[in-house]
């Protein structure tokens, strides 16, 4: 079994994957207090499940881009139980989770997230060939940034205001598909899926030197 964990935003996640598919996934909305409330799901999704740690093959956890704090929160939690469970670990860009639940559309797609001060972290991702991938660096783009980089019908996900919303609507009208919230934002099962993709090809990533993705500075 694989633990993903997702504490990126203020929308934190958890979820439980293995090769029979997702078994728990948790998400709520903290108020920057991802320290106090992620080991308590991480072990009432074990519980649920009947799960003991000796059980886990592998810890996932989402690095970013994201709030600077909650990726070294979530990072320091995954990077200790790898350690005192000698599993490997394996790190799967945030932005990437958010649009890989997308990924069977015909059109781009643009995740975003937010980075403060109107500002967003943002990515392109399309099927090219029959292949998934990611079409863009990650960029920080404010709102006026990322209507603009809009050149043709694209859907957008992730962690998307009403204020961002509007302003879509408003200025790319045509170009932007905007999902109802519950389908636009990004789900740690994805994350996890993403994760057991890469662990079934015998992959994970160096323990020590997994860091977050930042694209400001603090």
């Amino acid at each position: 079994m694989l633990l993903a964990i997702d504490t990126s935003t203020r929308i934190a996640g958890i979820a439980l994957y293995d090769e029979t598919g997702l078994h728990a996934e948790q998400m709520w909305r903290t108020i920057d207090n991802h320290t106090v409330e992620l080991l308590p799901y991480v072990v009432r999704a074990c519980q649920q499940q009947g799960l003991q740690p000796s059980a886990l093959q592998a810890v996932a956890v989402a690095t970013g881009p994201g709030s600077f704090t909650g990726l070294r929160v979530g990072l320091s939690i995954a990077k200790g139980l790898a350690l005192s469970l000698d599993l490997p670990i394996l790190g799967v860009p945030t932005l990437d989770a958010s649009a890989y639940a997308h990924s069977n559309q015909a059109l781009p797609v643009r995740a975003v997230l937010p980075a403060g001060r109107g500002r967003w972290c943002s990515a392109l991702y399309a099927c090219i060939e029959g292949d998934w991938q990611r079409c863009s660096d990650y960029a920080l783009l404010d709102t006026k940034a990322l209507t603009a980089s809009l050149t043709e019908p694209t859907l957008i996900c992730g962690e998307i205001s009403a204020a961002l919303r509007q302003a879509l609507i408003k200025n790319a009208a045509g170009l932007a598909v905007v999902p109802p919230p519950a389908l636009a934002q990004r789900r740690t099962g994805c994350l996890a899926e993403l994760a057991w993709q890469r662990l079934a090809k015998g992959e994970h990533d160096d323990l020590p030197s997994l860091n977050p993705i930042y694209l400001q500075r603090t």
